[in-house]
């Protein structure tokens, strides 16, 4: 879940094994302006735009988080080389234990998905960033492509710890009596548990063809749910919407539940399970 360092250590004492910064770019950035979000029958669309304050300014946040022996993984967003890599070294120069580059944020020119559908431009970033960060880089890549499993090989031979499959899904709602796009940027990203067999297939078929970890993301909100990520091929887990559908406690609840999934179906540890499917 993206959020400020006090919403973080919330969800860290509600069991969330580790948090997942806001994308932080080299500049405060506003978003998008308003309606930026809109809920649907399984999920939602939004079109945020980015909001952060910038590298600079987000330094204390993860200094608040760290002092409180909360493990990190700053989130950033570029539009070139030079961007990823200095953003990179901001982090681990703040205290961050790995970072993600996102490179799949769907309804910002210039930035995230524009930059990952490019293979060569994902290669070079990763290429450079090896070279100056020693934490681990994971990469999250967007299922609006035709090729996310070549991208997700390439990102592993230029040196990626993970790949994080997956982000949300372009999507758009028209609100029918003013007959024009709901959204201001009118173009957004679909999350939540409809997008779930699509993070899931994603999830199988980059596994398969990879040895890295890869981490499963995509409307998560239940122990089974999990448990479906780990047989595809899944080694972790992000979860985002769930806090809105079961509240802050959301990962207290996943984690009984797959315990007693585990429980029930004999399953000693984690491991057994992951990437059975494939099998």
């Amino acid at each position: 879940m993206n959020e400020d360092a006090g919403s973080m250590k919330r969800i860290f004492k509600n069991g969330a094994g580790a948090v997942v910064t806001k994308s932080i770019g080299i500049k405060a950035n506003k978003g998008h302006p308003n309606p930026t979000i809109v809920e649907l029958e399984h999920g939602f669309i939004n079109a945020m735009g980015l909001p952060n304050p910038g590298i600079k300014d987000f330094k204390p946040e993860i200094k608040e988080l760290k002092k409180n022996k909360i493990p990190v993984i700053g989130s950033i967003y570029g539009k070139n080389i030079d961007e990823f890599k200095f953003l990179s070294e901001k982090m681990q120069e703040y205290g961050a234990d790995a970072v993600e580059l996102n490179m799949s944020c769907p309804n910002v020119q210039g930035y995230g998905l524009e930059i990952g559908s490019d293979i060569d431009l994902v290669k070079k970033i990763i290429r450079e960033i090896k070279k100056s960060t020693k934490i681990p880089i994971f990469v999250k890549l967007s299922p609006n492509v035709v090729n996310i499993v070549d991208i997700a090989k390439a990102a592993e031979k230029e040196g990626a710890d993970a790949i994080v499959a997956i982000n949300t899904v372009k999507a758009m709602k028209i609100d029918l009596d003013l007959k024009i796009p709901v959204l201001s940027n009118k173009i957004g990203g679909y999350s939540g548990p409809a997008i779930r067999p699509i993070g899931v297939r994603c999830v199988y078929e980059i596994s398969k063809n990879i040895k890295i970890p890869v981490i499963g993301v995509g409307g998560i909100n239940t122990g089974k749910d999990v448990v479906e990520y780990l047989m595809a091929g899944a080694t972790a887990v992000e979860i985002g919407s769930a806090i809105y559908y079961r509240g802050i406690d959301a990962f207290n609840k996943i984690i009984m539940e797959l315990e007693e999934w585990m429980i029930k179906n004999k399953i000693k540890k984690i491991d057994e399970i992951i990437g059975v499917s494939q099998r």
